[in-house]
């Protein structure tokens, strides 16, 4: 079996939700007060997520796992589930992608456990707009988790970043040569429809073509070939060997390409991270469904996906669940 959509398309990158609990309140995210979170019976086990992820390695072809949240390090038993991960068979790729508190901390455990890399959210370098962007005072929190992670081999570490008009946008070309003096590998992310406020409104965000602008007023950008199903589009800086990615989720769509499934943290089945409809795997799980069972229903549940997201549709509705319950 494989987790194949009717437009062709394979999904074999696995995106599991951890947990939909953030211990920072990004304004582009959710609301300063926090969002009510899942009620603990409601979250999936360890034991139920390995299987899970079992399920997808051995009966669907699934090669990559990326642990996401919420915040994924607020799962105390992540590094057991990242071993358990490991164990399958064909020892899928693993990463995670963090806000990077806490991270000085575990780098260390993850790597050991088998985590291949890491993906870490930070949209700047200056504490005063990062304590205005996440309502936290912990920028250096962040600088050591990456640290961290560089030291335990967490390689390459990349950094995803959020551009917002008015707070950060004059700060992008300061955030890219950061990051390459101290090696990591930046991606700038367009803001997407996926706020707990339904705040997102398509004038207010930074475009791709406004990030490759600001970033081209202070370095030469060379594009790169080869993107395949990744979703940036890669630059050399200045003739390398250093780059800077752009996700142009909104403007520069590569749902044709898209090779991504994603289990939220309640056992449900989402076959695009702008989907309306999920499917339930949790219910069949804890029914006593067979492994077997459980494939056909995940198969089914991918055979749905739209062609696209459909944003710059009229109709687009953003999805109920925010990022934070959706997971990256």
């Amino acid at each position: 079996m494989q987790l194949i959509d009717t437009h062709g398309r394979v999904a074999t990158d696995l995106r599991v939700s951890l947990t939909d609990r953030c211990n920072l309140r990004c304004q582009y995210c959710m609301p300063a007060e926090g969002l009510e979170w899942m009620p603990t019976e409601e979250v999936l086990s360890d034991d139920e997520l390995v299987r899970l992820i079992g399920i997808g390695v051995r009966l669907l072809g699934v090669r990559d796992v990326r642990f996401t949240g919420g915040e994924p390090l607020l799962r105390r038993g992540l590094p057991s589930i990242i071993a358990a991960t490991k164990d399958l068979p064909g020892s899928p790729r693993t990463a995670i992608t963090t806000n990077g508190l806490g991270l000085e901390r575990t780098a260390g455990a993850l790597a050991a456990a088998g985590l291949d890399r890491v993906n870490v959210s930070l949209d700047t370098i200056d504490p005063a707009t990062f304590l205005t962007i996440t309502r936290r005072d912990r920028l250096h929190d962040v600088v050591a988790g990456l640290a961290a992670a560089k030291a335990a081999g967490l390689e390459p570490v990349k950094i995803n970043a959020v551009l917002l008009r008015g707070v950060n946008d004059h700060e992008a070309a300061e955030l890219l040569h950061w990051s390459l003096e101290q090696g990591y590998e930046l991606r700038f992310i367009e803001q997407m429809p996926l706020d707990a406020q339904h705040g997102w409104n398509r004038e207010a965000m930074v475009t791709a073509d406004e990030t490759l602008a600001l970033l081209s007023a202070h370095v030469d950008l060379r594009p790169q070939a080869g993107r395949g199903s990744a979703p940036a589009e890669r630059f050399l800086v200045d003739g390398g060997p250093g780059t800077v990615g752009i996700i142009g989720s909104v403007t520069r769509p590569f749902c044709g390409d898209c090779n991504r499934v994603r289990l939220t943290a309640d056992g449900q089945v989402r076959n695009c991270l702008f989907a309306r409809e999920e499917s339930d795997l949790r219910a069949a799980l804890r029914a006593g469904a067979s492994d077997e069972e459980i494939a056909r229903r995940w198969v089914a549940a991918m055979s749905t996906k739209l062609p696209g997201h459909g944003i710059d549709d009229p109709s687009f509705l953003q999805p109920t669940r925010p990022m934070s319950a959706i997971g990256g």
